[in-house]
């Protein structure tokens, strides 16, 4: 191959290099930007999502209250349930006749 070539080969292979540098550095650059502004969530916002999960907590917690109140409630109901049958079973448990007994 005459040096000729060669020479046109490597401006070839340089030029398109330099081009591909020139106009991709700053595409790349650009991109990078966008992405890193992508990335960043501004103030305002994060301090609507802390309202938000107040919000949220609160509600949570007043949740949790009358979920207590409920289940106070269900044991008192058990136990004057429980009580009641005690009371009824009592006096015919204790009635001194066999099972039975009383036809």
């Amino acid at each position: 191959m005459p040096v000729e070539f060669m020479i046109i080969e490597i401006v070839q292979t340089l030029t398109i290099g330099l081009v591909a540098l020139a106009f991709g550095v700053p595409i790349i650059k650009m991109i990078a930007r966008r992405v890193e502004q992508r990335g960043e969530v501004p103030p305002k916002a994060l301090t609507g999502i802390a309202d938000r999960l107040e919000h949220i907590e609160r509600a949570v917690d007043t949740m949790a209250v009358e979920i207590e109140r409920i289940s106070e409630g269900q044991r008192f109901t058990t136990r004057l349930l429980a009580e009641r049958a005690e009371s009824s079973r009592g006096p015919k448990a204790g009635s001194g006749g066999a099972p039975g007994a009383e036809r």
